[in-house]
């Protein structure tokens, strides 16, 4: 298999050349379980953020960076946007998304505990990786509604259309492979 290799706060990874379909490959940057990678970037992207009251994520890989940016910024409490409504959730604010990684559309999804603890707040929206901004802006229109203002949106890499974004702060970039991309590709 082929690789990319990126080196971001002081740390390198090789990352797989991943064909999510015709014609186009991503670098699957994958942080769940990278303790090391999670620390590190957070301790880089908390230098980079303004003053906030809350961090939000979406489900699931932005999780571990958003619970270490928050025992950094010492806050008692985050919010995880759900990609479905659980039967816990008392009504819930949905909004559907296309994430370029996910083959059909799917929601994100704040219980209104989470969305009234929002309401009025300063948020920080951080993920892993942001490449077509549609998850991003999912995550805007939920905290728009719930009543928060978003003051920084961030994360560890940027690709694709999201590489020229001025609004969102960003360690790194990926690229997006083509087909010959890939078959060039030296790793």
């Amino acid at each position: 298999m082929k690789t990319y290799t990126i080196k971001v706060a002081g740390y390198t990874r090789h990352l797989p050349i991943v064909k999510i379909r015709e014609n186009l490959s991503i670098a699957s940057f994958n942080l769940l379980g990278d303790v090391e990678l999670v620390q590190a970037t957070a301790k880089e992207l908390l230098q980079q953020l303004p003053h906030l009251d809350v961090l939000i994520t979406a489900e699931a890989k932005g999780i571990p960076l958003i619970y270490e940016l928050s025992k950094m910024l010492k806050l008692p409490r985050y919010v995880v946007a759900r990609k479905q409504v659980k039967s816990y959730m008392f009504k819930p604010i949905v909004h559907e998304v296309h994430s370029i990684t996910t083959a059909e559309s799917q929601i994100l999804a704040l219980d209104y505990e989470d969305a009234a603890f929002l309401n009025y707040k300063r948020v920080a929206i951080i993920d892993d990786v942001i490449s077509s901004g549609s998850s991003l802006e999912a995550l805007e229109t939920l905290v728009n509604k719930a009543g928060g203002q978003i003051v920084a949106k961030a994360c560890i890499l940027v690709e694709g259309e999201s590489v020229d974004r001025q609004d969102v702060i960003h360690l790194d970039e990926l690229p997006l492979f083509t087909d010959e991309m890939v078959e060039k590709h030296p790793e």
